[in-house]
């Protein structure tokens, strides 16, 4: 049993370096500053004694305790205020905090922590506007700081405000009541106590808030004390403060992570969470002091963890069948009075000495030589024993053992059911015991076949070697088991398959789905699928009926332990002929562009519908279309027709549609501008003709005009922007490739009159 060391343990110094044993960090790892006010001063001022306190790392070498510390007053606002005062606080009383080493715990790091308290006094004029804000700063802090960026180069300013309303009441800050602990162990639980007290008893609200960042890294040239970069600022700088700057992991109120997350009460200052990343972690915590809902001061702190790996050495374990309360376990034993105790102790190792001690009804029991102690107990009833590690010592644990010894229970059942028949199974409850059976669980072998009743049925939902379990308890929790196999493989009440009909075509494919239940593929299931074909071992087979006629299907289902049902479907299957699709084409040849209507004849049988594609070009439904072809080619024609119970049919035909080419030539024109007549061209259907051309010569063989484009003429002039050509017989001719690349050519005389 874990005892003490799951109490959190925190790291609150500056430490960390990869070896756990050998820590080095340096500079400032926290701080914080509260006031008092002791009553009234000179005249028109309150006194204030201020204390400042500084924390640091004393292993690594850091930079020593200011000495003296700078210290600046300023008056006015956070974003508007002016230096009221600078002075310098020598001798801090310093002191060495050294934490306690956690018992039983082991690779604990070398941890130093040092602290420096500054006082000072100061009588302040009481001012009902303006607020006082005591301020010092200082860099740097450690560069191993996991939760910073650039935590090198980060400092601390450590202030606080006296608002104009704590001036007026002479208020007291709130003072934190204990410095942090030093180590907090990683993956353990975290309870840490920040809260603080406040003479005036007022309202205090907890919350993690950002630290504020102060001086910087220079040290060079010496104006650098001026500057808010510098180390020490000399003075300090007015607000407003900067804050430091997280990583993108954390924030101001997540700090740490952890799980779960490292969270403050903002009631009571307690800090909870589980962390779980090594490392330093910067946090700062504010606590706000209200009167009557007012704001009085902010008491702000802010220090360093550090999470380390904490190694505890000794834990008390022993095996058990349950945990009851704090540090005890409770171990059965039913119907024997000898129990043999599993000791899991660890870390084995660091234990030097173990002891087991029970009480046998007023007989004491000692054992420190078994690891394992085997105890025989005098009768059945509870027992109370110890295990103790290191009794004695600094590191010991204990586990508390409660024994109980009760009498033994057995299981048993019997079950009655109709082995053909398709009903439930009926069991029967046998276990016996000495104590009371009050639970019994059963297990029926299938997905949800449970039950809680003594004697329950249970109705199974597919056939099989079911394994049936029963577990039963008594009033001392004392259990049996057993577990007998089922052999359920009844048939079915009704026979049941799918199509219950069918009306189709030749050659119809059904595929029959058998319904019937309770059934798998253990059963041989015989089909007659009334055409002179059967099959068998199939549960749903599909089957292909060549010819027409009306079939009745009989099947017949035996189970794997010879139980047997049949029956028969009457006319259960009709199939039909199919189909024939059949038509004619009037006229079915000499189609062309100028013949392209086309009548079709429907000479299909058995069809009451009727599907025409002509092509890319057209549909119909009629039985008997007419269709006119808008464009020529080589037309795929296809029928589909339907039977009256949807089975189908189809045919394709093709039809040629042949682009026809017509071409006319006048032999004699009159190019007199008179509008009629005054150009030399042909005409006719040239559609899809290419590779036109068209030549006129005159009697000494010299070519008076040429063109490739069918819509142009002759107008008598020579190539068209001449002088006009005589009067007289003149040769033309024309050539072009047709549609389907065949050649055509066309001579002839054209007379020009004037």
């Amino acid at each position: 049993m874990r005892v003490q060391f799951y109490k959190t343990l925190f790291f609150l110094a500056l430490l960390w370096v990869v070896s756990p044993t050998s820590l080095f960090a340096m500079h400032i790892i926290g701080g914080e500053m509260s006031y008092e006010c002791t009553g009234p001063g000179a005249q028109g001022t309150n006194r204030y004694i201020f204390t400042l306190k500084v924390y640091r790392d004393c292993n690594g070498g850091g930079a020593p305790f200011d000495n003296p510390a700078e210290i600046a007053i300023y008056r006015g606002s956070i974003n508007n205020n002016s230096m009221f005062e600078s002075f310098q606080i020598s001798n801090p009383f310093e002191t060495r905090i050294i934490p306690d080493t956690p018992e039983c715990v082991a690779n604990v790091p070398n941890v130093c922590v040092e602290q420096a308290i500054y006082t000072f006094t100061r009588d302040l004029p009481i001012n009902g506007t303006q607020s006082y804000f005591i301020v010092y700063q200082r860099c740097c802090r450690n560069v191993t700081i996991s939760n910073l960026v650039n935590p090198g180069d980060a400092g601390a300013t450590y202030a606080i405000e006296l608002t104009p309303t704590a001036q007026s009441s002479c208020n007291s800050s709130p003072v934190f009541s204990d410095f942090p602990p030093v180590i907090i162990c990683n993956n353990f639980a975290l309870n840490f106590d920040h809260s603080a007290t406040d003479a005036d008893g007022d309202q205090l609200v907890y919350s993690f808030c950002s630290p504020v960042n102060g001086g910087g890294p220079l040290l060079s040239p010496p104006s650098a004390a001026e500057s808010c970069e510098g180390a020490q600022p000399t003075p300090p700088c007015p607000p407003p403060f900067d804050l430091v700057t997280f990583t993108t992991q954390y924030s101001p109120g997540n700090p740490m992570g952890g799980n779960p997350i490292v969270t403050i009460n903002s009631v009571t200052g307690m800090i909870t969470g589980a962390p779980n990343m090594l490392g330093q972690f910067v946090v700062g915590v504010c606590v706000e002091e209200y009167r009557n809902g007012v704001l009085l001061s902010v008491l702000r702190r802010d220090f360093q963890f550090n999470v380390t790996d904490c190694s505890p050495t000794v834990f008390a374990e022993v095996a058990s069948d349950s945990v009851v309360g704090a540090q005890r376990v409770f171990v059965k034993s039913c119907g024997s009075n000898t129990v043999t105790f599993d000791n899991q102790s660890i870390q084995e190792e660091n234990i030097d000495a173990f002891e087991w001690q029970f009480n046998l009804n007023g007989t004491p029991y000692t054992n420190s030589t078994d690891w394992d102690a085997t105890v025989t107990f005098p009768d059945t009833g509870i027992y109370n024993g110890i295990l103790l590690l290191n009794p004695g010592l600094t590191c010991a644990d204990t586990a508390y053992i409660r024994v109980g010894i009760f009498p033994e229970i057995n299981a048993s059942f019997e079950f009655d059911y109709d082995t053909c028949t398709a009903g439930p199974v009926d069991f029967t409850d046998l276990s016996t015991g000495e104590g009371i059976i009050n639970t019994w669980n059963w297990n029926f072998g299938v997905p949800g076949g449970t039950s809680s009743d003594v004697n329950p049925s249970f109705l199974f939902p597919y056939p099989g070697n079911h394994p049936v379990k029963l577990k039963v308890y008594d009033q001392n929790t004392c259990s049996d088991d057993t577990t007998q196999v089922i052999s359920w493989f009844p048939v079915p009440e009704l026979v049941v398959v799918q199509p219950s009909d069918f009306r189709g075509c030749q050659p119809a494919s059904i595929t029959f789905t058998n319904l019937s239940t309770p059934i798998d593929s253990t059963y041989n299931v015989v089909w007659d699928f009334g055409d002179g074909t059967t099959v068998s071992g199939v549960l749903s087979p599909t089957h292909i009926y060549e010819n027409p006629g009306v079939f009745s299907v009989k099947v017949t289902i035996t189970s794997p332990i010879g139980c047997s049902v049949e029956d028969s479907f009457f006319e259960l299957i009709r199939v039909l002929p199919s189909p024939d699709a059949q038509f004619t084409c009037d006229p079915d040849t000499g189609l062309s562009n100028l013949n392209n209507t086309v009548m079709f004849i429907d000479q299909s049988t058995d069809a009451n519908r009727w599907n025409w594609t002509f092509g890319r070009f057209g549909t119909s439904t009629q039985q008997n279309p007419t269709y006119t072809f808008p464009d020529t080619g080589l037309v795929r024609v296809r029928l589909i027709v339907t039977h009256p119970l949807g089975c189908q049919d189809s045919l394709i035909k093709f039809l040629d549609i042949v682009p026809e080419v017509r071409w006319f030539m006048p032999n004699a024109f009159t190019p007199n501008g008179d509008g009629m007549n005054d150009a030399f061209f042909g005409k006719g259907k040239i559609e899809g003709i290419s590779g036109f051309n068209m030549s006129i010569w005159n009697r000494w063989g010299e070519m008076v005009f040429e063109t490739a484009n069918p819509d142009e003429g002759w107008d008598g002039r020579s190539m068209n922007n001449g002088g006009m050509s005589p009067a007289g017989v003149y040769v033309y001719l024309v050539t072009f490739r047709g549609p389907r690349g065949e050649d055509f050519e066309y001579k002839g005389f054209a007379t020009l009159v004037y």
